[in-house]
C-alpha cells in the first residue's frame, strides 16, 4: 500500500508540472508565430502627409516636408531657363513604434508618380528600381550622400558638379533601415521613433501628394512579457528540482550498472584467459577476435550496450576448446580425420557451455555457429546465408583473419596481400559478402591492422 501511495503522490506532483511545461511550449509557439507574421500597410496621398498618420497601434509612417527649402533653376531640356525650375525639397519620414513590443525589422517602398531627381538620403540604405531604356535596373546605394555615378548604371543628370538620379513615374525605391553600431534603427524599441530622410528636386509649385508607400514590419515580442512565461517558469523550476533528485538516483544506478558490467567483463576475460592458455600459439586470440568483431559491429551501426554484448559473445567464441584434449589441440602435425572431428566438436561444446548464460542474450550463438560457412558447407549444422546468426557471421570473418594474421605451430602468418586475396576469394563462400567487404574497408583505412 505504501508503494502505491508513493506512486500516486508522484503522479499528483508531476502532472501539474507537465501542464505548466505544456503551457510554456504553447506560449513559445504563439510568440514565435506572432513574431514571424509580416504586417503590411499601404499609405498614399493625403494620408501619407497627415499628422494623424503616426497614431496607429503598430508601426506608423508619416512623411513631412521641412519648412526650409531652396530653389535653383536647371535647364534640363536645353530650352533656356524657363518654367522648368526645380526646387529642392527635404522630406522626413517619421517612423514610430506605437506598440509595447520591439520591432524586429521594417522596410518601406516609395513609389513616384512624376519625374523627380534624388540628391541625398540618410540613416539607412536605398534599393533603387529605375527603368532605363525599357529595362529595369536595380542597385543598392548604401549612402546616397556618397553616391558616385560611375559605380552604377542609373540614368543621372549633373548640374554644377552635383549628380542627381532621375526617377520617372513608376520608378520606386526601397528603404532599408540601418543596423550598424553607430546608426541602429532596428530593432526599434517600444514607442521609439526613427526619422530617415531624403532631399529631392521637383518642379517648383507642383504638389507632391501622389506618392504611395508600402510599409512592412515584424515584431520581436519578448516571451518574458507573456503570462505563459511566468506560469511555465514555475513549472520548469519544479521539474528542475525533480530532475536533480532523480538524477542522483540515476547516477547511483549507472554506477551500479557499470560495476556489474565490469565484473562481467573481468569474469569473461579471466575465463577466456584459461581458454587461450591451453594453446600458447594462439595466446590473445580470443581478445583479438573480439576486438575485430566489435570493429565490424561498430561499422554496421551498433553502439552502447549492444556493442558490448557483441564483444563479450565474440570473446567467448572458442570456450568449447576447454573440452578438447591438449594432445589434439597442441599437435604440431596434421590432424587425422578422427582428431579433426574432435576439434570440430568445440563449437557444440561451446554452445552447451553458454546455454545457461542467461544474462548475456544469445551468448551461445557465436560459439556454436562461427565455423558455419556462407555457402552451407561449414559445421556443425551446415547452415547457409542469413540462416547463420549475424553475430556468428561477424565472428567468422574476424576469427579467420586472426588465424591468417598470426603465427601458428604448423605455419607462419600470411602476408597482407595473401590475407586480402583470401578474404576476397571467399566472399560468398566462407564469408558473408557484405561483412567481407566491410572488413576489407576497415583494413584499407587502417582501422584494423594487417601484419600486427
Amino acid at each position: 500500500m505504501k508503494n502505491r501511495k508513493d506512486h500516486h503522490d508522484l503522479i499528483r506532483f508531476i502532472v501539474p508540472l507537465l501542464i505548466f511545461f505544456i503551457v510554456f511550449i504553447i506560449g513559445l509557439i504563439q510568440t514565435n508565430s506572432f513574431n514571424s507574421t509580416v504586417h503590411r500597410e499601404t499609405i498614399s496621398g493625403e494620408m501619407l502627409f497627415s499628422a494623424d498618420a503616426g497614431t496607429g497601434k503598430g508601426l506608423s509612417l508619416r512623411a513631412a516636408p521641412r519648412s526650409s527649402t531652396w530653389s535653383k533653376a536647371f535647364d534640363l531640356y536645353d530650352e533656356g531657363i524657363t518654367e522648368h525650375n526645380y526646387q529642392a525639397y527635404t522630406y522626413d519620414f517619421r517612423i514610430k513604434n506605437n506598440s509595447s513590443n520591439e520591432i524586429a525589422d521594417f522596410e518601406f517602398v516609395l513609389y513616384f508618380d512624376k519625374e523627380i531627381f534624388l540628391l541625398s538620403a540618410w540613416n539607412g540604405a536605398l534599393k533603387i528600381h529605375q527603368n532605363v531604356k525599357e529595362n529595369e535596373y536595380v542597385a543598392v546605394v548604401p549612402d546616397l550622400r556618397e553616391f558616385r555615378a560611375q559605380d552604377y548604371s542609373f540614368d543621372t543628370v549633373t548640374f554644377d558638379g552635383v549628380t542627381l538620379i532621375r526617377m520617372n513615374p513608376g520608378d520606386y525605391l526601397e528603404y532599408i533601415p540601418s543596423s550598424g553600431e553607430n546608426a541602429m534603427e532596428v530593432p526599434l524599441e517600444p514607442f521609439e521613433v526613427t526619422v530617415p530622410g531624403m532631399i529631392l528636386y521637383a518642379p517648383i509649385g507642383e504638389e507632391i501628394d501622389g506618392w504611395t508607400v508600402d510599409l512592412q514590419y515584424r515584431y520581436n515580442k519578448k516571451v518574458t512579457k507573456d503570462l505563459f512565461f511566468w506560469v511555465s517558469l514555475t513549472g520548469l523550476l519544479g521539474l528542475i528540482a525533480i530532475n536533480l533528485i532523480t538524477s542522483v538516483q540515476i547516477k547511483k544506478y549507472k554506477l551500479r550498472h557499470e560495476h556489474d558490467n565490469e565484473m562481467i567483463r573481468e569474469s569473461i576475460e579471466t575465463f577466456t584467459g584459461f581458454i587461450d592458455a591451453k594453446d600458447p600459439y594462439t595466446k590473445g586470440h580470443s581478445g583479438r577476435v573480439a576486438a575485430y568483431t566489435k570493429a565490424i559491429a561498430r561499422e554496421m551501426g551498433y553502439s552502447g550496450e549492444e556493442l558490448d554484448r557483441i564483444y563479450y559473445i565474440a570473446l567467448l567464441h572458442d570456450c568449447g576448446k576447454m573440452g578438447v584434449p591438449d594432445s589434439i589441440l597442441k599437435k604440431p602435425d596434421k590432424l587425422n580425420d578422427e582428431e579433426f572431428e574432435v576439434i570440430k566438436s568445440h563449437t557444440v561444446c561451446g554452445g552447451e557451455i553458454l546455454s545457461s548464460f542467461r544474462s548475456l542474450e544469445n551468448a551461445g550463438e557465436g560459439a556454436l555457429y562461427h565455423h558455419e560457412r556462407y555457402d552451407g558447407t561449414g559445421y556443425p549444422e551446415g547452415r547457409a546465408g542469413e540462416d547463420i546468426p549475424l553475430i556468428a557471421r561477424m565472428i567468422c570473418v574476424a576469427d579467420s583473419f586472426d588465424a591468417m594474421n598470426s603465427n601458428r605451430v604448423y605455419r607462419k602468418k600470411l602476408s597482407p596481400e595473401m590475407i586480402r586475396e583470401e578474404i576476397e576469394k571467399n566472399r560468398g563462400k566462407q564469408f558473408d559478402p557484405k561483412i567481407a567487404d566491410l572488413f576489407l574497408k576497415l583494413l584499407e583505412e587502417g582501422r584494423v591492422t594487417l601484419g600486427g
